[in-house]
Formats: structure tokens, sequence, C-alpha cells
């Protein structure tokens, strides 16, 4: 299976004025070697089951970031069926916010409602409260990170991108892949998007490719 190790952060708070707030800790890699970490953004969306049945017929787990009203909205019976499905075969289930707004533009109170909504509704869904968000866009500022704190979430960015967000072709994201399997990193925190058909195309047509199986042993946790 895919792995990556998350080593919280440790915050200290003044004693005296002026007081620093918490803030979360970002994850921008995995931190230990010969770990790879699928991550799939945007969903819940049609191709979520598909895209788990591959990463299952390949002994690999993945970790989905889902918003609560993106392509469609998580409550949906189809939607909500999926991501119970998706959680109840061991990949993991994370928080993409609820609307993919650009939190760096946002208030405070609008940061807080965009976590809480969609932490609110994956525990509805699944009984599990998330620990991980993945800021839309990889974008975040110090208001982000201090109500991620407050809402005991880790935030977690990519290195690399499959670029199926851009309009990538199938063969152009193989040939990604491919590059970067090539290169012999010693980790590897992949970002891909479920609501893409490319991306399940690719999936379909490359699973090895995609999991990096001759590269990466398969471990007991996702991101």
């Amino acid at each position: 299976m895919l792995a990556i190790t998350v080593i919280a952060l440790a915050v200290a708070v003044a004693a005296h004025p002026p007081l620093q707030r918490a803030v979360a800790n970002v994850v921008t890699s995995c931190v230990q070697p010969n770990m790879a970490a699928l991550t799939f953004d945007d969903g819940p969306y049609m191709y979520m089951d598909q895209i788990v049945d591959t990463l299952d017929a390949n002994n690999a787990k993945g970790t989905f970031f889902i918003n609560g009203m993106n392509f469609d909205c998580i409550y949906n019976d189809d939607e909500a069926a999926r991501v119970q499905r998706t959680f109840s075969k061991g990949h993991q289930i994370a928080s993409h916010t609820w609307s993919h707004a650009h939190l760096s533009t946002l208030s405070q109170g609008q940061v807080t409602s965009e976590f809480t909504k969609t932490q609110t509704a994956i525990k509805k869904i699944t009984g599990a409260t998330p620990s991980f968000t993945r800021p839309p866009y990889g974008e975040y500022n110090d208001i982000v990170q201090q109500v991620a704190s407050e809402q005991e979430q880790t935030l977690v960015i990519w290195d690399f991108d499959s670029g199926d967000s851009d309009g990538a072709t199938v063969d152009a994201m193989k040939s990604a892949y491919d590059t970067l399997a090539a290169s012999h990193p010693s980790n590897i925190l992949a970002l891909n998007h479920e609501t893409r058909r490319t991306l399940f195309t690719r999936v379909s047509r490359f699973p090895p490719r995609l999991t990096l199986c001759s590269s990466f042993p398969f471990l007991e946790e996702t991101v």
C-alpha cells in the first residue's frame, strides 16, 4: 500500500503578550524514503468507484480529498454512497473544503465554515472525522493555518502534479509518471483529480505506472 508518515507540529504559545496563535502543520511531501502517496481531489464524483476498484486490484490505497459542493453535493445519495464505499474499502477520506474557494481571500469566519461543513458531512457519512485538509489550489495563509489548527487539521499539499486538471492527455500523464519513476525519487506525494475522465482512463490503462509498483513498496497507511 501507499504511505506517508505525518509528524504533528507542536507549537509553543508565549506566556506573555503578544500571544502567538497556534498554526497548523503543512505537509508538502512524504517524509519517509521509498514511500509514495496517491491523492485524488475534487470529488466525490462519478469516477470514484472505478478508481477505487483499480487501486484495490493493484493492492494500493489512495487518499481522496473531497469537497462538500463542487462537481456535485456530497449529500446527494449517489455521492454519499461513493464516499461510504471508498471509506469502507480502506481508502482515506480527507477534506478539500466545502466549495473549493480560494481560502486566502476569505474572512476567518468564512474559512471556518469551509472547514466545518465538510468535516461534518464526512463524519455523518463515514462515522469518522478527517484529520487532513488540502486547501484548494494549494493556497493558504496565516488565517487558514490558524483555522486548520483550531479544527485539528493538518494541511497537505503535494510535490508532483499529474497535470490532469490542466487538460493533460492520458499519454501526457503517463509520460509524466514514467519520467518521475525513472528519476527514482525517494518519495512522492502525487496530486490527481478524480473528476477528470482522463484520470480514470489512465488509472484503467496504466495501473502499474500509476501506483509505481516497480519502484515503491506498498505499506499499510495512507496520507
